[in-house]
């Protein structure tokens, strides 16, 4: 039996997804930009899949500017906000446990000379608003937050620290990273004061290689690509347009019988938790409560063994999970979130992530408990020797 608890790092494309695209594929294969029918009934697709994602936000389908994934919306969104803004300030302010597409972004722009702060967060993951509102200044121009940390499954405030933001100075813009929250989490960004926002289509069981930018009515920003003018310019290139429409189901797919779909996840979370805490050492990593942590990221701590042993030897027994985030699994350093949460480098090299998904199914999660159990005293007495 396969057991897939990497949900973080991709999902499978719902079948629902998969037949739309199919659709955009084939028959309907036009470019919206073409002035003809094939590029009318394309253009009619995109403004779909945009009412499709627009409205779980309860946002105008024309704030919506679809990218590549989610790497891109980030670096749009701090690169070109931050830019736009630079005669009013120098001052960008994130936190320390970003996903490195923010990270790496604000590191560019410490590069063209504005000044970055990281806030940083408590034991649990979670970044003080009071922290962050005393790191305004006159000359912050751009505060960017994540919704949900994607590797201890941290809830962030971001609608408190939205609210602090606007209330210091309405014009600084504020940017929620939202691929971890999306289709998990209600967000209003009016509601909360986000002037820009992003998501991913393979988190949401939609297609890889796209995901969209909210950008609230009247906030201007910078484009990074250039060209055809395609999305008012502020994202040239022709649209990716099986990947947009199936976003779009993906996204409408996300919101359907939402509160059922989210309260059976975190009941799956809650019992996954318990199953590998009562195992010899292991430590659960992330906040506990409902309503400061996501449904679906457990991130446990398994002291003596190096994560890469446990991973590996829990794939042999097909239970498939994540030594970290997926964007940054290849690289040497150990994760800034699990330094930030108060880790050792001995035991965040110790840390597994498991993510699940809504066909994730309370058996898998018995197996691969068992699994564990079934692994830890071996490993550990193979690494006394």
């Amino acid at each position: 039996m396969e057991i897939y608890l990497d949900n973080s790092a991709t999902t499978m494309v719902a079948p629902e997804v998969r037949g739309e695209m199919m659709a955009a594929l084939g028959e309907d294969y036009g470019n919206p930009s073409s002035l003809h029918r094939k590029g009318s009934d394309a253009e009619m697709m995109l403004k779909k899949a945009k009412e499709r994602v627009a409205s779980p936000l309860k946002a105008d389908p024309r704030e919506i500017y679809f990218t590549s994934g989610g790497t891109e919306a980030n670096n749009l969104a701090l690169l070109g906000g931050a830019r736009a803004k630079k005669r009013q300030g120098d001052h960008v302010i994130i936190s320390a446990v970003e996903h490195p597409s923010v990270s790496a972004a604000a590191e560019e722009l410490a590069r063209e000379g504005f000044r970055v702060t990281r806030i940083g967060t408590d034991a649990r993951g979670l970044v003080s608003p009071d922290e962050l509102e005393a790191a305004l200044t006159p000359e912050t121009v751009l505060v960017s937050v994540m919704a949900v940390n994607n590797e201890v499954g941290a809830r962030e405030p971001f609608e408190e620290i939205g609210r602090r933001v606007k209330a210091f100075d309405s014009r600084i813009l504020f940017h929620v990273d939202a691929v971890q929250a999306y289709g998990k989490i209600r967000i209003v960004p009016k509601q909360c004061g986000i002037d820009l926002l992003t998501a991913s289509g393979h988190k949401i069981h939609g297609p890889k290689g796209i995901g969209f930018l909210y950008i609230r009515d009247r906030v201007h920003i910078e484009p990074i690509i250039y060209g055809g003018e395609q999305q008012k310019g502020i994202r040239s290139g022709t649209e990716n347009m099986p990947g947009i429409v199936g976003m779009g189901r993906a996204a409408q797919l996300a919101y359907e019988r939402f509160d059922e779909r989210i309260a059976g996840l975190y009941e799956l979370k809650e019992y996954f938790q318990h199953a590998l805490e009562i195992l010899d050492g292991v430590r659960i990593n992330g906040p506990r409560e409902r309503e400061l942590s996501a449904p679906h990221i457990v991130s446990a701590t398994f002291p003596g063994i190096r994560s890469e042993v446990l991973l590996h030897a829990l794939e042999d027994k097909g239970v498939y999970a994540s030594a970290g985030s997926a964007c940054s699994s290849h690289k040497k350093t150990v994760s800034p979130t699990l330094h930030a949460i108060g880790l050792s480098d001995e035991l965040a090299s110790s840390t597994l992530r498991f993510s699940l998904s809504s066909y994730t199914r309370r058996e898998e999660l018995e197996a691969a408990a068992a699994a564990v159990g079934e692994l830890l005293p071996l490993l550990r007495r193979f690494t006394r020797k």
